[in-house]
């Protein structure tokens, strides 16, 4: 597929500046703001696989509510009120067994149910530690990493995986840890969290993987998909 009139070659650092310059002017630059507890986020964030998130969300305050915010007696809870309290977020009987066993890790490991020394380590160091645990993958880790630290790693979710393989940064069946690769060696560190945060503001909005509204997209004349329309479909 051939890329679009007068766009920058793909897979290069100018054309990632392209696409970033272009979705910041759309949806302006996005600040990190974030301080919640990491292990907090972790927690969500193994709750959200597979959902939305008002489930997710409600699947979290449950589980809080129902042990207080107490990690101890979560870890310690039968696993079956576990599985009852985030019902909601689905896939109930993998995320509450992860969810026990990484407490169960991070205290054993640490001595404290907390995340707070990944603040000292490397983004290889901690990406590492976080993805060894059960039901933390690159997305859940870089999540974590990134909007509550600012390290630099890239979260692919499936906007981030559509939109990257409509471009054409990637192949058209490109795996998320090969997204979230490409987009690491295409931008300055510093761009990242911004533009995850457009790309997910664009795919809900614009690059919908049914009937994306191409003909109002910012990224027309960058997008392999868009210049050459049902070639994919």
């Amino acid at each position: 597929m051939s890329p679009a009139q007068n766009a920058p070659a793909r897979k290069s650092p100018e054309y990632a500046q392209a696409v970033f310059e272009a979705l910041t002017d759309e949806y302006g630059v996005q600040q990190r703001t974030f301080d919640a507890d990491p292990l907090e986020m972790l927690i969500g964030t193994i709750l959200s696989a597979n959902t939305n998130d008002v489930n997710s969300g409600r699947a979290f305050r449950e589980l809080k509510e129902r042990y207080g915010g107490n990690w101890d007696a979560v870890r310690h809870a039968p696993l079956e009120d576990i599985k009852d309290a985030i019902r909601v977020a689905g896939m109930y009987n993998q995320k509450a067994p992860n969810i026990v066993n990484t407490l169960a890790l991070i205290y054993d490991d640490r001595g404290a149910y907390s995340l707070d020394f990944l603040e000292e380590m490397d983004v290889t160091e901690a990406m590492a530690y976080l993805t060894a645990l059960p039901g933390v993958g690159h997305k859940t880790a870089s999540i974590v990493l990134l909007f509550r630290y600012g390290k630099a790693t890239f979260p692919v979710d499936t906007h981030v995986q559509r939109i990257s393989q409509r471009l054409g940064i990637v192949s058209a069946r490109a795996s998320a840890e090969r997204v979230k690769h490409a987009w690491e060696s295409l931008l300055p560190d510093e761009t990242f969290f911004s533009m995850h945060v457009n790309l997910i503001q664009h795919g809900r909005t614009i690059c919908h993987a049914r009937k994306p509204k191409c003909d109002s997209c910012v990224l027309f004349e960058l997008c392999d998909y868009a210049q050459q329309r049902g070639d994919w479909e």
